[in-house]
C-alpha cells in the first residue's frame, strides 16, 4: 500500500494533487540530469552551433506554424535554404500545447516534415514547449492580423495564462493536468531517437508575460513571476521520465524569478540564457554560467538598439565557443523588426494591441510590411534580401561557410 501511494505522488503533478510548491533548494534537482563529462562529451562532437528562433514569415505565432490551416512548408523550405547558405546548423522552434491536443497525429505528422526539411540543409533543431511571454488568451483556428509597427502582436503564451495561473494554485483539473503532462512526455517518447532532433527545451522564460486580460479589457497581465515554479518542476519530472537520448535544457537567464532560474539552473544539461546587451554584458553573462561547467547555447540575442547586434556580438560567441541562436529570421507578421518600446505609445504606457487591432491598425494580407531604420530582431525580409549584407557576409565568415567547408 504504501509502495502503491509513493506511485500515485510520483505520477501526478503537483498541482493536480494540491501539494504545496516544493521548497527551491538542492533536493529539487530531478534525478537523470547528464553529468558534465556526458554533456561536454556531447557538446564536443557537435559543430559550433549557429542558428536562430525559428517561425516563417507567413506566421504570427506558434499555432500559425503548426496547425494544418497555416502549415506552409513551402515558405519553411525557401526560409531553410537561406539559413543553410548563412551556416546556420540549427533552429530553435516552439510547439503549442493547443495544437496537440487538437490534432496530435497531424501534429507529428508536420513535424515529421519540418524535419526531413531540415535535414535536407543539415540542420538540427529543437523544440521548445512552454512558453510565458507576451499574450495570454491563445485560441485555435484563424489567428489575428499583425498590428503595424508592433513587436509580436500576436505572440501567445502556452499554456493560457488563465490555465498556468490555476496549474500553480492547485485548481488545475486532472484532465488538464494529464493534457500538459502528455504534451510534453508523448511528443518526447515519438521523437526521443529521433537524430534529426538535436535536443529539447522545456520552457521559454518561465515567469515573463504582459499581454492584455482580454479582448474586452484595457488593464494588463503582469508577468507570472514564480506561480510558474510549479509547471517548471513538473516538466522536469515529466522529461526525465521519458529520458530522451538527447540532451535537455530550460530557460535559465532571461526568466522572472530566481526559483524559476534556479530549478532550471540546477536541472538543464546545458544552459540557454538570453543576454540581450552588448558585447560586455553578453560576456560576463556567459562567464557567469561557465562556473557550472557546463555548455552554454545563447538561444536568444541580437537586438539590435540595445547593442547586441551581429558585428559586436557573434564573433564573441564563436571565440568562447557558446552556441549563437538569434532571435527572428525572416521579417514578417511577427513584426520583431521594430522594438520591444514599439508596444508602448510616446506617454510611456502600454499600447492595447486589441484596440489598434479593431481600429484598423494591421498589416492586411498581400501589404508590404513596414520596417523602421534600425531593426531590432530579424536578418532577412521577406523576398529575401537582407537588412545589412555586411550581417550576412560575418554569418559566413565565421562559419565558415564562404570556404564551402
Amino acid at each position: 500500500m504504501i509502495r502503491y501511494l509513493s506511485f500515485l505522488l510520483f505520477i501526478i503533478p503537483w498541482a493536480a494533487s494540491g501539494q504545496a510548491q516544493p521548497t527551491i533548494n538542492d533536493s529539487t534537482a530531478v534525478s537523470g540530469r547528464w553529468s558534465a563529462e556526458r554533456i561536454n562529451q556531447w557538446y564536443a562532437q557537435q559543430p559550433w552551433l549557429v542558428g536562430c528562433n525559428y517561425y516563417p514569415r507567413t506566421a504570427i505565432n506558434q499555432i500559425d506554424m503548426w496547425q494544418a490551416s497555416t502549415w506552409d512548408p513551402a515558405t519553411i523550405d525557401e526560409e531553410l535554404g537561406w539559413a543553410a547558405d548563412l551556416g546556420m546548423n540549427t533552429l530553435r522552434v516552439y510547439l503549442h500545447d493547443l495544437v496537440w491536443a487538437d490534432d496530435e497525429a497531424g501534429l507529428y505528422q508536420r513535424m515529421d516534415e519540418f524535419l526531413t526539411i531540415c535535414q535536407q540543409y543539415g540542420i538540427r533543431p529543437f523544440f521548445v514547449f512552454f512558453d510565458d511571454c507576451h499574450f495570454p488568451d491563445p485560441q485555435l483556428g484563424k489567428q489575428p492580423l499583425p498590428v503595424a509597427g508592433f513587436h509580436n502582436s500576436g505572440w501567445i503564451n502556452s499554456p493560457a495564462r488563465e490555465l498556468a495561473n490555476r496549474y500553480a494554485e492547485g485548481k488545475a483539473t486532472s484532465e488538464e493536468a494529464a493534457r500538459l503532462k502528455g504534451y510534453v512526455q508523448k511528443i518526447m517518447q515519438r521523437f526521443r531517437d529521433d537524430e534529426r532532433v538535436l535536443m529539447w527545451e522545456l520552457y521559454n522564460e518561465p515567469g515573463r508575460g504582459q499581454g492584455e486580460l482580454s479582448p474586452e479589457s484595457n488593464s494588463y497581465a503582469g508577468g507570472i513571476g514564480e506561480k510558474s515554479n510549479q509547471l517548471v518542476y513538473d516538466t522536469w519530472v515529466w522529461a526525465r521520465e521519458v529520458n530522451p537520448s538527447q540532451p535537455i535544457t530550460s530557460t535559465t537567464h532571461g526568466c522572472v524569478g530566481e526559483r524559476n532560474i534556479q530549478l532550471n539552473r540546477i536541472n538543464s544539461d546545458l544552459h540557454s540564457i538570453h543576454p540581450y546587451g552588448g558585447p560586455d554584458y553578453l560576456t560576463k553573462t556567459i562567464k557567469e554560467y561557465q562556473k557550472d561547467g557546463r555548455p552554454i547555447l545563447v538561444t536568444e540575442w541580437l537586438a539590435r538598439t540595445r547593442g547586441s547586434t551581429v558585428q559586436e556580438c557573434l564573433p564573441i560567441m564563436k571565440e568562447m565557443n557558446v552556441g549563437a541562436i538569434n532571435c527572428g529570421f525572416v521579417a514578417g507578421e511577427t513584426g520583431t523588426v521594430w522594438p520591444w518600446s514599439s508596444r508602448k505609445g510616446t506617454d510611456g504606457e502600454k499600447l492595447n494591441a486589441y484596440a489598434l487591432r479593431e481600429a484598423g491598425k494591421v498589416v492586411k494580407p498581400g501589404e508590404p510590411f513596414p520596417e523602421p531604420e534600425v531593426w531590432f530582431h530579424d536578418l532577412f525580409r521577406a523576398d529575401g534580401t537582407p537588412y545589412d549584407q555586411a550581417e550576412i557576409q560575418l554569418f559566413k565568415e565565421l562559419t565558415n561557410r564562404e570556404s564551402g567547408k
